[in-house]
């Protein structure tokens, strides 16, 4: 082959592999700033639950739409309410996981209507909402984190202090991934939660260093820079910027329980660790046996019994 050929035959590759990673980044950097909306397949009818259609503001005016679930008429919990927070990209009944990216990623479903309905067979209303840039809730793009979306949850407790059937001195929340960082960047900014359950939240710097490293090896190398730097182009910050840690030293005396898959390929144990040693009031990290992220999230929705246990002592009647 004479050197011409192979040189034409070198940049034909080159380009290949920068076409191949810019679509690779791209396709990830869409997904942070506008996920994909994905339709409520069910309702807490579905389960027998009377429910309410609601909206109301995030703290900034943003539209949130969600379910008020209320307790049974002969609860003995006299207004204890939990909100529920779902993760990235889903919406407020979890992950559905039944389209193509799903089964490139080995994403897994997850039922966050089940654990509402553990919660209300056990006398707790719940609140359960999309957050922004998801499910039915108006679009602020990009998504941050839990940063931005901590707004949402103070929207929703400024909503819980109003209805006469809510305690407002007994709110838990429950909050998965993206969810748990909000909980933890609302925490110092409210005394409305009593106590909260933070399920696999994550440092952003460490959680997509392990998430590119599981799903591309050393093409990560390439993809997740050029992802950050399009992320900051749609107006995101640096994914370093994105430290829970740091707004949970301010959770003040509120009680969080920390769970963390042990096996997870994703997420971090010893991240997780570290948030919890600078909440100044946490409980565990509880590490659960889990070979995937999901099998992580699946953990308490198979055992409710450790989150109604959690509140039962930290809401007290």
């Amino acid at each position: 082959m004479s050197f011409r050929r192979s040189l034409r035959w070198f940049f034909w590759l080159l380009g290949l592999i920068v076409g191949l990673v810019t679509a690779i980044a791209f396709a990830f950097a869409k997904r942070l700033v506008n996920p994909p909306r994905i339709p409520l397949w069910a309702t807490p009818g579905d389960l027998g639950l009377d429910y309410d259609e609601i909206q109301f503001p995030a703290q900034d005016g943003v539209r949130i739409s969600g379910w008020f679930v209320p307790a049974a008429a002969d609860s003995t919990r006299k207004g204890a309410t939990i909100v529920l927070i779902h993760g990235w990209p889903w919406n407020r009944l979890g992950e559905v996981a039944d389209d193509l990216f799903s089964e490139l990623t080995g994403r897994k479903p997850v039922d966050l209507l089940r654990l509402a309905f553990s919660l209300h067979q056990d006398g707790y209303n719940v609140l359960m909402y999309d957050m922004r840039n998801h499910g039915e809730s108006a679009a602020a793009p990009p998504i941050a984190f839990g940063q931005e979306e901590a707004k949402d949850l103070l929207g929703a407790l400024a909503y819980l202090n109003v209805r006469s059937d809510v305690d407002s001195a007994r709110i838990g929340v429950i909050g998965f991934s993206m969810g748990a960082n909000s909980l933890l960047y609302a925490l110092p900014q409210t005394d409305k939660i009593s106590a909260g359950i933070a399920v696999q939240p994550m440092t952003v710097s460490v959680y997509s260093q392990r998430y590119g490293r599981d799903l591309l090896g050393l093409l990560s190398t390439a993809v997740l820079p050029l992802s950050e730097f399009m992320f900051q182009v749609a107006g995101g910050l640096y994914f370093s910027a994105y430290r829970p840690s740091f707004a949970a030293a301010g959770a003040g005396n509120t009680p969080v329980l920390f769970i963390q898959g042990n096996g997870d390929p994703w997420g971090d144990a010893e991240d997780v660790a570290q948030m919890a040693e600078a909440t100044p009031n946490s409980r565990g990290p509880l590490f659960v046996e889990a070979s995937t992220r999901f099998e992580g999230y699946q953990y308490l929705i198979d055992n409710p019994m450790i989150a109604t246990a959690f509140f039962e002592q930290e809401l007290p009647e």
